[in-house]
Parts: structure tokens; sequence; C-alpha cells
């Protein structure tokens, strides 16, 4: 209309008429979009109505969802406390069978996180038949150590074949393949084997032991309680015991990161978690009477501290660069089995070596 009205004579009546009814056609199309998404903004204000109601019952519900699964870390907790206390005072085959079979299934878990999406965007994994291989390898080396002591020959022998076997296979071998391998055998199936070491090597004696004492004679009575058993009881209940309390402490005062690895753990965590592991290697030296001296029960637990903090924090760059939260769904509420034992993988060889190495080069 309005070129019409500036250009009167270029444009005839019958091209006016045109003109006039198509923007009466571009109105009337117009209203009719208008009207169309107003409906539909009138439909998604009562659609998002009537979803506030069960975003209610969620919101109600997550508490549930919580508790459930507190309940469940609980009870699988207590679960496998009792099963490892029992295989701890059990020793001898049945100990070194329990901790191979842990070793098993960790192994399991490590290779498939080494072959996850998350970090084989940057190497090459090591093919799956060599990941089976080497947890098996790792399963074996606590059977081994109980009934050889020794084992330095039969991993060194175990690792020069699985790398013959990697630098051997068709296509371009990576180093990475082979670090990553390496790796496994040392930390999922070597290190573990310090606690068949510390637990079934150190046969003397623990005369002093209270609980020893009365100890039933037909579950091997006194002699049944070695430095050994007491030293493993005392590590493994200060590690529960720096994990509990940095746990609780982190929670209660936390404010500072301990490390980007692991960003929920709090340097006043750690601090908590120390305190709380040092107390308990004392009270339980008292009363189980070792080791005699205060200050190498203190010793004892800070190294079992540094051990755990270690271990689990080794773990957590493995998940992070795997790009996972857990490294399985084994137990429910608690992850995989790596998730449980990675505080305990750096810590058998420390305790080993105070009590072997440092109890006796200073006369304690």
């Amino acid at each position: 209309m309005a070129v019409a009205r500036a250009e009167p004579e270029s444009i005839d009546e019958s091209n006016a008429k045109e003109l006039i009814c198509q923007y009466k056609k571009n109105l009337l199309s117009w209203r009719v979009n208008f009207l169309e998404k107003k409906r539909e903004r009138t439909w998604g204000d009562e659609i998002d109505k009537g979803h506030e109601l069960p975003a209610a019952k969620d919101s109600l519900s997550e508490p549930q969802h919580k508790s459930s699964q507190l309940r469940k870390r609980i009870v699988f907790g207590l679960g496998i406390g009792i099963s490892v206390g029992g295989a701890v005072l059990a020793g001898g085959w049945v100990f070194t069978v329990a901790l191979a079979a842990a070793v098993l299934l960790s192994a399991r878990e490590y290779f498939e996180l080494v072959r996850s999406r998350g970090i084989t965007a940057g190497m090459t994994p090591p093919p799956r038949y060599v990941s089976r291989v080497c947890s098996v390898i790792c399963a074996l080396m606590p059977l081994l150590t109980l009934y050889f002591g020794n084992i330095d020959i039969s991993v060194t022998s175990a690792a020069c074949v699985v790398a013959m076997a990697l630098l051997m296979q068709r296509g371009n071998p990576r180093f990475a393949q082979l670090s990553s391998t390496m790796f496994g055998l040392f930390y999922c199936g070597y290190l573990p084997c310090f606690w068949v070491k510390l637990r079934c090597g150190l046969a003397a004696p623990a005369l002093n032991t209270r609980i020893g004492a009365g100890w039933p004679y037909l579950l091997g009575g006194q002699a049944h309680w070695t430095v050994g058993l007491v030293a493993t009881l005392i590590s493994i209940s200060s590690i529960i015991a720096a994990d509990t309390y940095a746990f609780l402490g982190g929670k209660a005062i936390g404010r500072t990161p301990l490390t980007n690895i692991s960003p929920k753990k709090t340097w006043e965590g750690a601090i908590v978690g120390l305190g709380g592991c040092i107390a308990t290697s004392v009270v339980l030296s008292k009363i189980l009477s070792w080791p005699a001296s205060l200050l190498s029960a203190i010793a004892f637990g800070i190294l079992n501290f540094f051990g755990s903090v270690f271990g689990d924090l080794a773990e957590s760059m493995i998940k992070r660069d795997a790009g996972v939260k857990d490294s399985g769904t084994l137990i429910p509420g608690h992850g995989g089995i790596l998730d449980r034992v990675d505080s305990y993988i750096f810590t058998g060889a420390l305790a080993y070596s105070f009590v072997k190495i440092l109890l006796p080069l200073y006369g304690v």
C-alpha cells in the first residue's frame, strides 16, 4: 500500500488490489501464528504446573535414596569387615586364598580402567588376552609367597614373558602397553604379597599379648598370636580409623582441598584422620602389648596413615584419567574391589618394612 501511494502512476488499480489482498493474507497469517504461539505458551505453563508435584515427590524421595544407599554401605561394610577379620585371625592358606581372590578382582578392575575410553584416548591399551593373563599371574603371587617366601625371581620371569608377548604381537607395539602392564603386575600383584609376608611370615610369638593368654587351645592357643598377626591387626585397624576419621573430619570442618586429584579430600580431614590413625595404633599397642615403645606405636600409626593416603590418591588418579567415579559395581554402596583395597596396597609393604627392618635396627 505504501508503494501504491508513493507511485500511483506506475501501479494501476488491478495491481493495487493484488497488493491489498496479499497484505490481508499476510496479516491473517501473522495473527494465526501469534495465537498458536500464545496457546503453546499457555499449555507450557500448564505442563510446568502439572510437573511441580512429581518434582516435589522426587525431592522427597532423594533423602530416602540416600538413606537406602547409606544402609547398604553399612551392611556390606560390616559384612566385609567381619569376613576380613576372620581371614586375618585364621591366617595361613585361608588368609592367602582370600587375599588372592581380592587381588584377582582388583587386577581385572585395574585393566578394565586401563582399557576404558578416558585413558585409551591418549594411549594404546594392552590386548585383552594380556590383561587376563596378568590378572591370573597377580592372583598367583600371594600363593607363591606363602609357599616359597621370596617371589622376586617368579615375578621377574613373569614380567619378562609378558613383555615378550607385548613386543612380539602383531601390529605396532606401544610403550604405553608395556608400561601400563608392568605397573599392573607391580601394583595389583607384587605389593599385596607383603601382607602375606607380614601376616604369615613373621611367626615370632607375641608372648606379652593379653588376648593371646586367654585364646582357646583348639584355635591355636597363645602360640597363635604372633608378631605378624598383631602387626596386621593394628595396621588394618589403623587404616580403617584413618579413612573413617578423615571422612568425618572433612564433612565437619573440611575447607582446604588436599589435592586436585581428589577434590573432596581436605587438609582438615587429613589431619583429623592422622590423629585417629595414631590414636588407634597407640590404643591397640597397649591392648596387644606390641610394640612395647610408645614412640614405636606412634611411628607405626603415622606410617600406616601415609601409606593409606598414598594408595587412595594413586587409585583416584587412575580413575580420574579413566573418567569414572568407581572402579566397579561389585559391592553395593562401595563401588568396586579396588575402591575398597586401594588404601591397603602400599601399606602392607611399609608395615612389613617397619616390623622387619626398622624395629630391629633401633633395637625396639
